[in-house]
């Protein structure tokens, strides 16, 4: 310490003071920043949440299937879906989705009975007869 003098070490304490000072004058304040719209979705209403949650059921292979079977093209199921009422889609909606996945094996009947019960709901709306033999 003998290589500065008293001086220097005034002015330098003074100075870092000042500067410990300038720095506390603004108050700190933290929050949540704030969301914002990136852009990629496209889901706007519960209409669109409806839908895109209907299109990846009825995307699923078993679904796909069983339309298949029963003489459905997917475009015409597509079509079909898209000309639903907000009801229905809702309904439709509802069902498909909130089902547990794995488990038991209660999970697997469960969706079994979902995807049959679509299958039957659009073979209905398309005016389709279901018969059980």
């Amino acid at each position: 310490m003998n290589g500065f003098s008293k001086r220097l070490r005034f002015w330098t304490a003074a100075l870092l003071v000042l500067c410990m000072g300038v720095m506390e004058v603004g108050p700190a304040a933290a929050g949540l920043a704030p969301s914002r719209v990136t852009g990629t979705t496209s889901i706007t209403s519960t209409r669109d949440a409806d839908m895109v949650v209907a299109q990846r059921a009825l995307e699923n292979k078993v679904v796909a299937q069983k339309l298949r079977d029963y003489g459905v093209a997917p475009d015409e199921a597509q079509a079909r879906l898209a000309s639903m009422s907000d009801k229905d889609l809702h309904t439709l909606a509802s069902a498909t989705k909130g089902l547990p996945s794995g488990g038991d094996g209660t999970g697997a009947v469960i969706g079994i009975l979902v995807v049959v019960i679509l299958v039957i709901v659009v073979l209905r709306l398309m005016n389709r007869e279901v018969v059980v033999r």
